[in-house]
């Protein structure tokens, strides 16, 4: 900690489901660098909560009797965390597939002690294996966003308790797009959300396979519409140029494309094709200029515009389960 710095007012708060040694990495770089480490489990079969104990983080088990959510679970633990620490000032939020750099925490506090107006800060996350598939490298690419003032951050972020609970907290129904939704009503609050110039995690996405790479954007493109069902109204219209890049790739494209089948295959095609072509030449020109290489545009620009398919899966099922009265169930992209 900085020098007159005081430990006792910074808590972290890591949530897992079957993480791993992800999850023994991800506790180790917390305790003793904090007073305290609340470790939540969402239901952990491989041995978590035992690992977690013996590390020296307090754990806390949710009930399984109720939907899990990544909400629920760190509002749970900042409720555990803030009966140890009454004076808790910062809260450390991190997932527990991430490792928290060394001196991020420092840092971090640091600068809200600084900035009385920021209520919310987030450093760089990396990616831990990106050479290991395209997957992870295209994960990368996603976690590398401005420098500064911020609409919204990650998982992974330093929070002033304040301006936590002036936002109202997590909302734990959502099953995805909790975190950008949480940076609306913070600044909404009338606090600022920033992103430093300054290394926070490591993160192991660990995926090696099309199909769940298809699934985390089908979960992303559920967050999508969600989030605008709940803020997509003026002045802001949150998530409403998402939305409509959503509907008209993932949707309207496709859709007149299959409208020429009957009349001739061979068309049908070559409309798909072009309509995504221009989609994924325009994302290219965006990451070169940018500064992506050459190989890293163009991937990144096939991956989104595939995605966009995938994402109005997301979309659908959101609409699909609305109609029918009930909220989805968590869309996890890890086995």
């Amino acid at each position: 900690m900085p020098e007159g710095a005081s430990q006792a007012r910074v808590g972290a708060v890591a949530i897992g489901r079957n993480e791993g040694e992800r999850l023994v990495r991800c506790l180790e770089s917390l305790v003793g660098r904090v007073e305290h480490v609340v470790y939540v489990d969402s239901g952990s079969t491989d041995g978590s909560v035992e690992a977690a104990q013996r590390i020296g983080a307090i754990v806390v088990a949710l009930d399984t009797s109720i939907p899990f959510t990544a909400a629920r679970a760190r509002n749970a633990g900042f409720d555990r965390l803030a009966e140890e620490i009454p004076d808790l000032r910062y809260v450390q939020f991190v997932d527990g597939d991430c490792e928290i750099a060394p001196d991020w925490l420092e840092h971090a506090q640091a600068y809200l002690e600084a900035h009385d107006d920021v209520g919310v800060v987030a450093g760089r996350r990396r990616e831990r294996h990106p050479e290991a598939s395209i997957y992870n490298r295209l994960a990368d690419m996603e976690w590398d966003t401005p420098i500064g003032p911020a609409t919204e951050i990650g998982g992974d972020a330093l929070f002033r308790v304040r301006a936590y609970l002036d936002a109202g907290r997590y909302d734990p129904t959502l099953i995805a797009g909790e975190d950008p939704e949480l940076c609306l009503r913070v600044r909404r609050a009338g606090w600022q959300v920033l992103r430093l110039d300054h290394e926070m995690t490591r993160h192991d996405a660990a995926m090696h396979h099309f199909s769940q790479w298809w699934t985390r954007a089908t979960r992303a493109g559920h967050a999508y519409a969600e989030n605008f069902h709940m803020h997509g109204g003026a002045p802001e219209r949150y998530r409403a140029k998402e939305l409509r890049s959503i509907l008209f790739w993932g949707g309207v494209v496709p859709a007149a494309a299959a409208g020429l089948a009957p009349f001739t295959l061979g068309l049908s095609v070559v409309g798909a094709a072009a309509g995504f072509g221009v989609l994924t030449q325009r994302i290219y020109r965006y990451r070169r200029d940018h500064g992506d290489a050459p190989a890293d545009a163009r991937l990144y620009a096939a991956a989104t515009a595939v995605g966009k398919l995938a994402e109005m899966r997301g979309v659908a099922k959101y609409v699909a389960d609305r109609a029918r009265g009930r909220r989805g169930g968590l869309i996890e992209y890890k086995g």
